[in-house]
């Protein structure tokens, strides 16, 4: 229906693609520093979960207005838009650091800004995909995105977890800086088709709340995209809530040991790189739902085994069956959203979604820290109320409650996954989805 507006050349993409890969490598570097130098600075959970929140929460009140724009404006200076304000950011952190000035509250701020513009870039790059690649391209050029982000869970510990030691927080700040560098060269680069924009209204208050409304609207008007964000969003608030106990559980289970982190969340990259070849080279199910729904339940599975374990191998090997499963719910998600939704309206709709993921994901962010720190590691203290219970099961002490909250955190997402299939709207998503399109056309 759309050929005419595409690109059958992958060269574009992979050119793209690997840049943003460099750039995302240093900022998990950045991150994963960033992670050790506040746990270091405070030992609270509550201290590393507000870096979700504060990144998530400026994102929440501004997507809705980026997809406007993404439609509205060229999508590839929008991603080196989003490039260079990541740059100049942590520019601005290291020259805090090296004036003895850095201060918790200063990442807050940076990852703030930062995360607005990289919800610009992510729903530019994301809306880019259609008019880059043809259909049957969309798997592969999905998982080669997971490829990326896993790529970079495995590169970016193992180095910053050394580096970190051996340079300090400046010297991997440089390192990021340079890969923003390379990340804005390749996009220079690279020529990005724009969609043929329909008419628009000019830029006022009442109509921008219109076509803010539009993504809400359109995915309303399709019970199973909507039934799909519906258990997405659910799925990536247990998820993120889990996420955010990652570090702090293996941190306070080790004794601080960065290595051992680093090793753990390296094999999470590693079990990402294998299932996002393995989707690539394979191209994922023919029916889409069930790479999703089974994606979700086997995900579920292993983070509620990793919750249980108590050794660093139980948590590699865990690790690494959960992130299996991600680049084949993510892709198998992202096909069914770039086939039903058409291009020249994917920023709205596509910020809609993302707005849907915001909401849960920083709920979850915001209530990790509280329900660790005065709830459950409380609570699996020796002779807290919930030890009794679970404390042959999850040990006691330091570490014992976040595991508990972290198992309970897979099992729902297990629940969910499973649970999709009782669904008919959305086991035939990909059937009846396009149902209402003509209603938009």
């Amino acid at each position: 229906m759309f050929q005419k507006f595409r690109s059958n050349s992958l060269r574009t993409f992979l050119l793209i693609w690997s840049g943003q890969t460099v750039s995302l490598i240093g900022s998990s570097m950045t991150g994963f520093a960033f992670t050790i130098w506040v746990w270091e600075l405070t030992g609270q959970a509550t201290a590393l979960a507000l870096f979700g929140f504060f990144a998530q929460m400026p994102q929440l009140l501004t997507t809705p207005f980026m997809g406007v724009i993404v439609d509205r404006w060229n999508r590839k200076l929008l991603m080196a838009v989003g490039d260079t304000v990541a740059g100049i950011l942590t520019i601005t952190i290291l020259l805090l650091y090296l004036g003895s000035n850095l201060q918790v509250w200063h990442l807050y701020l940076a990852v703030a800004v930062n995360g607005i513009f990289q919800q610009l870039q992510e729903l530019a790059y994301k809306a880019s995909i259609s008019m880059i690649v043809p259909e049957l391209q969309y798997s592969r050029a999905s998982s080669m995105g997971s490829l990326a982000i896993y790529s970079s869970k495995i590169v970016a510990p193992a180095l910053a977890g050394t580096l970190y030691y051996v340079m300090g927080l400046r010297g991997i700040l440089i390192v990021d800086i340079a890969t923003f560098a390379i990340a804005i060269g390749t996009l220079l680069l690279a020529h990005i088709p724009q969609p043929t924009l329909t008419e628009t209204p000019p830029f006022s208050f009442k109509n921008i709340q219109q076509e803010i409304g539009f993504g809400f609207r359109y995915i309303a008007a399709h019970p199973s995209l909507l039934a799909l964000l519906v258990l997405t969003s659910l799925f990536w608030l247990v998820h993120d809530l889990s996420a955010t106990l990652h570090s702090p559980m293996i941190l306070a289970r080790t004794g601080n040991d960065a290595r051992i982190l680093g090793m753990v969340v390296s094999a999470a990259g590693l079990g990402g790189i294998v299932g996002a070849l393995a989707v690539s080279a394979w191209g994922g199910p023919k029916r889409r739902i069930h790479g999703f729904l089974l994606g979700m339940a086997g995900a579920g599975l292993s983070k509620t085994v990793f919750g249980l374990g108590v050794t660093p191998l139980v948590w590699t090997l865990a690790q690494f069956c959960s992130s299996l499963n991600f680049p084949l719910l993510g892709s198998s998600a992202d096909v069914i959203w770039l086939v039903k939704v058409k291009p020249e309206v994917q920023g709205r709709v596509f910020a809609t979604r993302s707005v849907s993921l915001l909401v849960a994901s920083t709920f979850g962010y915001l209530i990790a820290g509280p329900l660790v720190d005065r709830v459950f590691e409380p609570a699996m203290m020796p002779k807290g109320s919930l030890a009794p219970v679970f404390g042959g099961l999850f040990g006691t002490g330091t570490g014992a409650g976040i595991a508990l909250l972290y198992a309970s955190c897979g099992l729902c997402m297990f629940i969910l996954g499973l649970g999709g299939y009782a669904f008919r709207v959305l086991r035939d998503v990909e059937d009846i989805g396009s149902d209402l399109i003509s209603k938009f056309d």
